[in-house]
């Protein structure tokens, strides 16, 4: 055992002895130095943009008319088929004229007998005039005269406007479309009685083409716009009108541009926002009513704008924008930012960043500030037309 014992010290003094890998020092006695790491970097430089706002809303139809009845009767005909497209003066329904056609020549008689009475007043007037200069008739009944004729001539008066009334009666038991457009359900069948107050209406046409998109709009967006305007920040030209394109709900892009009518004048008190009324060309009535859309809007341009990627801006821990740039003497320095707003695949920023400062978009994994870099320049990627501008977060 003494001997085996021997053995391994003897061993573990050779060992000992034997010269390491790990402790050999470069030539010159320092420590390895580790190359730069690469970084992607592109170049910041101002570019013209325009300034847009993405806001949701719904369609709505452009006109709605509600078809109702003016007269009372049995429905005889519905000469429309539902959800089928009708233009302006077309016959909807027929309603049963038989006591209105009755009404209105009874209105032709009473017509008649009033015009047929007036006849002899009105000659015995004019006979009894120049009797009543040579006082061969006395005054009296000539007024007399004068006066039956009055109250004749005013019967004709009522009895026109009866006739008209009842040709007007008569002419309302065909219904028929005030508006062109896209019928909706038909609430009446044949048979039904209907009345002059009915509740319900008979059907509802709607007309698509163009149609209405309605958005909500932030008060504090707006107001927020108006002030950079109002600082030369964004420019607007008021001679061209406002557009607007629109997004389907499933992100589709609708390929028709709308234009701008109107903004409400009174904010819901409950959300903050008002209502932005927009109107598209619907040829193929694609957007129907109540559809759920999203409208990019057109609000200014950013003559000397500063855009960058966004893979190249990143969050601190409070969540605070910044960016890492590449100095004079290609060292990491870190840069605080202040965002107005997402631009299709970059961001727009405020502050922070001026043209010709070397921003890095890739490669952050082997960095911190301070640290040297090897720099790859690299063109920065083109900006998505197709993609929706989107309010930014500013910071």
């Amino acid at each position: 055992m003494k001997k085996y014992t021997a053995i391994l010290v003897s061993l573990t003094s050779l060992i000992a002895l034997l010269p390491t890998g790990c402790g050999k020092q470069p030539p010159g006695g320092g420590q390895m130095q580790m190359p730069p790491s690469e970084v992607a970097v592109i170049t910041v430089h101002a570019e013209r943009a325009t300034v847009s706002a993405e806001l949701s809303g719904r369609t709505c139809a452009f006109l709605v008319a509600e078809v109702r009845p003016q007269v009372g009767g049995i429905i005889q005909k519905r000469l429309f088929e539902e959800g089928a497209d009708v233009k302006a003066g077309d016959l909807l329904y027929q309603i049963d004229p038989a006591l209105y056609q009755a009404a209105y020549g009874k209105a032709q008689a009473d017509l008649a007998r009033a015009e047929a009475h007036a006849v002899p007043l009105r000659t015995k007037v004019e006979r009894n005039k120049k009797l009543v200069k040579a006082n061969v008739v006395s005054q009296q009944n000539y007024d007399d005269m004068e006066g039956d004729l009055n109250t004749a001539e005013a019967d004709i008066v009522v009895a026109k406007a009866a006739l008209e009334t009842a040709r007007i009666n008569l002419a309302y038991t065909s219904v028929t479309a005030p508006i062109s457009g896209r019928t909706g359900k038909s609430y009446v069948t044949v048979g039904a009685l209907v009345t002059a107050n009915h509740i319900l209406p008979l059907t509802t046409i709607q007309q698509i083409d163009p149609i209405y998109v309605d958005v909500t709009q932030s008060s504090a967006n707006f107001l927020r716009l108006r002030e950079e305007i109002a600082n030369g920040l964004i420019k607007i030209d008021n001679n061209e009108k406002a557009k607007a394109k629109l997004f389907l709900e499933d992100g589709t892009p609708y390929p028709q541009e709308g234009e701008i009518k109107f903004r409400d004048v009174t904010v819901d008190q409950s959300t903050g926002s008002f209502i932005l009324r927009m109107v598209f060309p619907n040829p193929e009535h694609t957007l129907l009513p109540g559809m759920f859309v999203r409208a990019a809007t057109q609000e200014g341009v950013v003559e000397q704008a500063i855009l960058v990627p966004q893979q190249g801006v990143m969050r601190d821990m409070r969540g605070n924008p910044y960016a890492l740039l590449v100095d004079s003497s290609d060292k990491v320095i870190e840069r605080h930012l202040e965002l107005d707003r997402c631009i299709g695949n970059k961001w727009l920023v405020k502050s922070g960043l001026k043209p010709g400062d070397r921003m890095i978009v890739e490669g952050f994994q082997r960095i911190r500030p301070g640290a040297a870099v090897k720099v790859i320049p690299v063109e920065a990627e083109p900006l998505q037309k197709s993609q929706a501008v989107k309010p930014g977060v500013s910071s």
